[in-house]
């Protein structure tokens, strides 16, 4: 037993990433808003290139990008140099402004979120949340989810914290704000690499999405589009690569969750940890109709 009567054979809270994970199937704004910010400087770049990425505070976002040996040849022929501090901070700037004027259009609920939170405040689990947005971007984001009835008990942005993923702060700024203690009763659950990183580095439980997020980076209508060998394969070697991070679960998407987190709260009863936990298979779900 903790202070405050706190156990640590019950799962206590989960902190959810924002886009891909709750809001924004496909997690196609920030790969839009940010394809658009080098167009105006004249620098075309791949959505792959963004999406490799993701998850990552945003000025570390756009400096990465600019790392990629492509996309720095562009900018040395373009300007005569390669791309230095300045060009970054521009580059940003022009995001965060494009952000504002669209991210309230990215605030639509991932099919299964809102009866998934319910759930889970009914069976008393806390619901966190942490983003690779910062808090002026969240300012416009967090109303347009609200009106579409999505609100989270905390909002942590990578600007409140001192580094954003994979460091563990924004979780552990959830934990401090959400009062729970230890953080191995606690899941994160995101659709990029860096989330699972992020829950690992923290000492919590991780659940990996594969079909709603950056991982597939498609909408709710490309992927019904999909032969479904082809997107069968494609959701196996996403499941691949999340358990190669370090994963201890894989789900499609926010839809399928719930059973992944009764399964991590027997477990916690057994006595088993995070740290020591090994991977299990992929708990699938259909998407609700």
């Amino acid at each position: 037993m903790y202070p405050n009567g706190k156990s640590r054979n019950k799962l206590q809270a989960i902190v959810l990433d924002w886009a891909g994970t709750a809001v924004d199937y496909g997690c196609l704004g920030p790969v839009r808003v940010i394809t658009a910010a080098f167009q105006r400087f004249g620098i075309l770049i791949k959505a792959a290139d963004v999406r490799q990425f993701m998850g990552l505070m945003k000025k570390e976002h756009i400096r990465r990008i600019c790392e990629l040996p492509a996309v720095s040849a562009r900018w040395k022929e373009k300007y005569g140099w390669y791309p230095g501090k300045t060009d970054i901070e521009d580059i940003y700037l022009e995001t965060e402004r494009l952000m504002f004027s669209c991210l309230a259009d990215h605030a639509e609920p991932i099919p299964g979120l809102l009866d998934f939170v319910l759930e889970a405040r009914a069976k008393g689990i806390k619901i966190g949340s942490s983003t690779g947005y910062t808090r002026p971007m969240m300012d416009v984001l967090i109303p347009a989810a609200l009106q579409k009835g999505y609100m989270p008990d905390v909002v942590i942005c990578s600007s409140d914290a001192p580094a954003g993923r994979p460091y563990p702060w924004m979780c552990y700024l959830n934990a401090i704000q959400l009062d729970v203690y230890p953080m191995e009763t606690m899941v994160k659950i995101g659709d990029s690499i860096s989330d699972v990183f992020e829950g690992r580095n923290a000492g919590m439980w991780t659940i990996g999405l594969t079909k709603s997020g950056n991982e597939l980076g498609l909408s709710e209508a490309e992927v019904q589009a999909l032969a479904a060998g082809e997107l069968s394969q494609r959701l196996q070697a996403i499941e691949t690569r999340m358990m190669d991070a370090g994963a201890h679960y894989t789900a499609e998407g926010i839809w399928a969750c719930m059973p992944v987190l009764e399964e991590i709260d027997r477990r916690l009863q057994r006595g088993e940890t995070p740290g020591a936990a090994c991977s299990r298979s992929v708990m699938q779900a259909d998407m609700p109709n």
